[in-house]
Order: C-alpha cells, then sequence, then structure tokens
C-alpha cells in the first residue's frame, strides 16, 4: 500500500495507535500527559487505549515526577508525554532522577517536523540528545510514513525493553505535521505479535546474573567472623530477596545493618536499625569489622559511610548490587559485582554450612543489644507525652510505626530522609521509597501522587516546607485524582538541614538566615485551601497520631489531605543533639565490652 493511499494526519494516528498497543503488550499500564498541540497524536491514541490510565497533569515537570513516581510504585516502565519547545526541557530533572536511581521512564516529546526547524518557529527547540546522557536510549524516528510502518512496533517494543534491561529513562522524540488529527481506522499496520505479546522482550528489570566465584569464596572465607552487611536502597527488592538476604546474615553469623528502603527493618535477631545512632556513641565508634559486605545504594548516614570509610585498608569491602551501580564514594570496595541476593544466597549456602552456635555470637549480640538499647531510648523519648513527642525525630518515628504491610511511605530528601534512617521505626512494614538518585528536593509531591496513582496503595508522603513550596503545584492537579495519599508537612519555616553545617554559627544570623535559613512565611493550610486540597494544622500528638491513624484505615476513598507540623530550626538542633547525647549515655551504662 502506498503513502499516498492515506493523507498525513491518518499515517500520523495510525502510527501513533500502534505504539500505544505495543506499549500495553510489553505491560505499560500508566501514561502522564501535559497538554499541548503538538501531541494532539500520540495524546488521542493514549486516550483511545483503554487499558492505558492517563492523568493529566498542567505542567511537565511535575509531570515528569509524578511518571517517575509511579514507575518507581509499580516497578513497571510509565509514560510521560510532552508537546514542543521548553515543555520538554522541563522533564529534564525528572529524566536525571529516573537516571541515577534506575527507574523505567518512558519520556514522548513531540517534536516539529524538520522544515520548521532553524527558521525561528514558534515552540521550537533543538530536542535531539535533549537529555544528554541521562537516557539509556534515545531515538527519533522523523515524521511517520507509511513505508517505515514495520518498525513501528519495534520501536514502541524496544524502547521498553531499553527501559527495562538498562535501568533507566528512555526518549522517544517524535515529528508530527499538521493536521495533527487522523483516523488510524482504515490504515493497514502490521499485527501485534500473536497471544498479546510484546514484539521484543527481555529478561526484566533484574535478570538472574550468577556470582562472580571469587567474590563467593573472599565472602565464605570471612564466615562466622567480625564481618557487616550493610543493606541500603536495591538490597532486596521482593520478598524472596529479603528472606535471602536473612539467609545470608545467618549462613555467615553476620549483623544486618538496614536502611529504611531497604525493605529490610524488620523483627530478626540479626537487624540493626539505629546503626547511625550507635555508631556516634563514644562507647561503639571504635568498633571495627573485619570484612563488610554493601548490598544496594549506601545510606545517607554521614556517619557510618565515613565509619564505613575509616576502617583499615586491610578489611575487604564488597559491593554488591542487582542493578551493577557502582555505589561507592568513599572508594573503598575491594570488589564491585552485578549479582541479586537470592542468587548470592544460594552460592554462599552450597558453599559453607550456617554458622555455628555461638561463633562469632558475640559480635552479633553487641550489636543487637546495642541497638534493643537504643530503640528502647528513642521509644521512650519520642513516645506521647515525653518532651520530643513533637520534635521532628518523633514525627518519623510516628509515622513509620503507624504504616503496616500494603501501604508506602514516600520521603522527601534533606531532613526527613535522614530522621526516617536515624530515628524511624526498627520494623516499618510499609515500602519506604525517595528520590535518593540525585538527591534533590524538586518534585517530591508529584512524585509522592505518582506513587499512590502507580502503586495503587495508600501512601503517605513525609516532607520538608521547602519541598512542598518547590512542588505546591502538584496540588492543582491532586484533586479528584485516583490516589489515597496523606501528606505530613515538618513546617520550619525555612531549610532546615542548613541549620546543621559547621558555618551556621560562624556567620552573622541576618546573612545566614537570607542565603541559607530562608524564612518563607507561608502558611501552608491556607495555600492548600487555594488548591482546592483538604489541610489541617497538627499541633499535638493526639492530632498526629490521629491524623496517620485515618491514614493507614483500609477504606477504598481517595484523596488527598495535607497536615501541617510546625517547628522551629534550632530547637530542632538541640533536640537532635541531646537525642544523640541520650542514646550514648544509654549505650555507656548499658554495653559491656
Amino acid at each position: 500500500m502506498t503513502l499516498g493511499a492515506f493523507n498525513q494526519a491518518d499515517v500520523q494516528a495510525a502510527f501513533c495507535s500502534v505504539l500505544c498497543d505495543e506499549w500495553h503488550r510489553a505491560g505499560v499500564r500508566e501514561a502522564f500527559v501535559s497538554p499541548g498541540s503538538r501531541s494532539t497524536p500520540i495524546v488521542v491514541a493514549l486516550q483511545a487505549q483503554r487499558a492505558i490510565r492517563v492523568s493529566v497533569v498542567l505542567d511537565e515537570r511535575s509531570s515528569g515526577f509524578a511518571a517517575l513516581g509511579a514507575a518507581l510504585a509499580s516497578a513497571r516502565p510509565v509514560i510521560a508525554v510532552t508537546t514542543s519547545g521548553t515543555a520538554a526541557v522541563e522533564m529534564h530533572p525528572a529524566v536525571v532522577e529516573a537516571s541515577q536511581a534506575g527507574v523505567a521512564l518512558i519520556v514522548v516529546s513531540a517534536d516539529r517536523p524538520p522544515e520548521l526547524h532553524e527558521v525561528g518557529a514558534p515552540q521550537t527547540v533543538d530536542q535531539q540528545a535533549l537529555y544528554g546522557r541521562s537516557v539509556r536510549w534515545s531515538f527519533e524516528p522523523g515524521v511517520a510514513e507509511l513505508a517505515s510502518a514495520g518498525m513501528w512496533r519495534s520501536l514502541a517494543s524496544r524502547a521498553v525493553a531499553e527501559a527495562l534491561d538498562g535501568q533507566g529513562p528512555v526518549h522517544l522524540n517524535l515529528a508530527f505535521r499538521e493536521p495533527l488529527m487522523g483516523d488510524p481506522s482504515g490504515v493497514s499496520v502490521p499485527a501485534g505479535r500473536p497471544g498479546g505479546r510484546p514484539w521484543h522482550a527481555v529478561g526484566g528489570p533484574v535478570r538472574a546474573v550468577a556470582p562472580d566465584p571469587t567474590l563467593v569464596e573472599l565472602i565464605g572465607s570471612h564466615r562466622a567472623r567480625r564481618g557487616l552487611i550493610v543493606a541500603g536502597e536495591g538490597a532486596a527488592v521482593s520478598e524472596g530477596d529479603r528472606q535471602a538476604v536473612l539467609a545470608i546474615a545467618q549462613t555467615m553469623g553476620w549483623p544486618v545493618l538496614a536502611d529504611p528502603r531497604c525493605g529490610l527493618r524488620v523483627e530478626h535477631p540479626f537487624v540493626v536499625a539505629g546503626a547511625d545512632l550507635i555508631l556516634r556513641s563514644g562507647r561503639m565508634k571504635s568498633l571495627a569489622a573485619d570484612f563488610v559486605l554493601r548490598l544496594g545504594a549506601p545510606w545517607s548516614s554521614k556517619v557510618l559511610n565515613a565509619w564505613l570509610g575509616g576502617l583499615d585498608g586491610n578489611v575487604p569491602q564488597v559491593l554488591v548490587d542487582p542493578r551493577g551501580r557502582w555505589a561507592d564514594p568513599e572508594r573503598t570496595a575491594w570488589q564491585v559485582s552485578t549479582a541479586n541476593a537470592v542468587d548470592l544466597a544460594g552460592a554462599l549456602k552450597a558453599r559453607t554450612v550456617a554458622h555455628a552456635p555461638g561463633a562469632a555470637g558475640d559480635w552479633v549480640s553487641l550489636w543487637k543489644r546495642a541497638d534493643v538499647i537504643t530503640q528502647a531510648t528513642l521509644d521512650y523519648l519520642l513516645s506521647p507525652g515525653e518532651s520530643f513527642e513533637m520534635s521532628e525525630p518523633a514525627v518519623a518515628r510516628a509515622v513509620t510505626t503507624s504504616l503496616s504491610s500494603g501501604s508506602q511511605l514516600f520521603v522527601s530528601s534533606s531532613m526527613p530522609i535522614r530522621d526516617v534512617e536515624w530515628f524511624g521505626s526498627p520494623r516499618c512494614e510499609a515500602r519506604v521509597m525517595s528520590n535518593r538518585g540525585a538527591n534533590g528536593i524538586d518534585g517530591v509531591l508529584s512524585s509522592a501522587l505518582g506513587a499512590a496513582i502507580g502503586g495503587r496503595q495508600p501512601t503517605v508522603a513525609l516532607v520538608g516546607d521547602l519541598a512542598f513550596l518547590y512542588d505546591a503545584g502538584a496540588l492543582l492537579w491532586a484533586a479528584g485524582r485516583p490516589a489515597r495519599l496523606s501528606v505530613v508537612v515538618v513546617d520550619n519555616d525555612g531549610g532546615g538541614i542548613f541549620s546543621f553545617l559547621s558555618y551556621s554559627d560562624a556567620l552573622p544570623s541576618e546573612r545566614f538566615e537570607r542565603y541559607w535559613g530562608t524564612p518563607h512565611g507561608v502558611d501552608l493550610v491556607a495555600l492548600c485551601a487555594a488548591y482546592g486540597v483538604e489541610a489541617t494544622r497538627l499541633d499535638t500528638r493526639q492530632e498526629l497520631d490521629g491524623f496517620l491513624e485515618a491514614a493507614a484505615v483500609p477504606e477504598p476513598s481517595e484523596a488527598v489531605r495535607v497536615g501541617v507540623v510546625s517547628s522551629d530550626r534550632r530547637r530542632n538542633v538541640s533536640d537532635h543533639e541531646r537525642l544523640v547525647e541520650a542514646v550514648d549515655a544509654a549505650l555507656t551504662a548499658g554495653m559491656v565490652n
């Protein structure tokens, strides 16, 4: 069939219809679009593909982060569509985060046809390789022609395959000519694979990789010595992974220092949640390990990372990550390997038997006893009725304690993720997520909304006031979305984390406040009301706990609501210092070396 048999608009419509059908075959279930003219063909096709849920977000920066959050929560690739020009540029922050966090985000930018470039046509910018090295794959097929119809399904399917196999974002830049509305029904296009199969398929986001035998031998040779497993985000992405990491701990006789995002903060005799506070203690900071097995991404804790970096250079440290990330800021890793926990546990079990009773037991019990003392101290000091009950650490602990299995917690960078890491519950049943690829505070609300939509579970977001204000535009499209999201905002009227910096007291107060403290003076409850979002102040622990209890109740209602907890930046620094001192005193009194 020749191109002349159909007009350009019909061919473009057929092209987009094929893309959307193939995306659905490849597992795509969510798409986020922002309004625009040039993207009309792809938006119309998505709307017609009923099996892909489409959310409309007014600004592209927010849309990109919402799509990222949905992909992170669902573990499926998600489509984000923009029109041409600066609209596509606005996606860049989300693309960077997706790249560094390993999230399968598929950005589809509409573009002007070649004849409108380099001639001053409106809303036309150079979109070739727009996201540079941040994408795993990018492609520009040009304006759709019937002669190239044989590659359409391959293009759509490959975009998903590249995102999954490369564990990161991809970019399709699609040029469309006017007229932009066409009828695909009469255009003959290649049929899809039988049985609804995608045109191409890959092994999945984390494929089985047999552990390097030299790695297995190196780890196994240190069985029942003073080894540590430091588990970060990505260490355990499934229940099978979690059980595998715990099996490694039992096989080797090593404690697991568990970051809240790794999914391993569970009740277990080998799991330690309070590593940051333990290593701040004068009694415990002199601890030394014989071997360190690091799984997944690093913790946020500078204390833990500095302690690992300060270990003797003869102490082997190995990094094992299912995504193959080189996550070694301190450059201490002897070996960096790609493997998942299940395969590694099996290989180690085949090499050796579980540690004998009593072997290295003192080492494990030392860490566990320290954690028990730490958690008991925090349980007392951060509980209702105590002086710290509405401190920022207490809010983090209350949030993580309140959530049950089947719920999600999205935590902002800056202080909230650190407070969850340091003071959060040692038994957090919810899945904990955070934009810690690039560690920015932009797009946090949008990401949390996307996670609630994509994960289809009750979701709580814990954010600071600056992160909230930075992305407050996300509230504009929050109402009426298929998302159940409760947002706890810790409002200390500025950049609270900067008050912890060494130079905060060295600078004149007025200068520090202007450039770092940045007090905003915004009434966050009134701001939410302007966006039509329910918000309330949480001035007492009873009000905070009530807000969180309502967030955890399993009910079908879908709504976004906000609770604002007021705090003071200087008092927050003091609260942290006093809590560290209290834990140190408890460890000094309770630990016997």
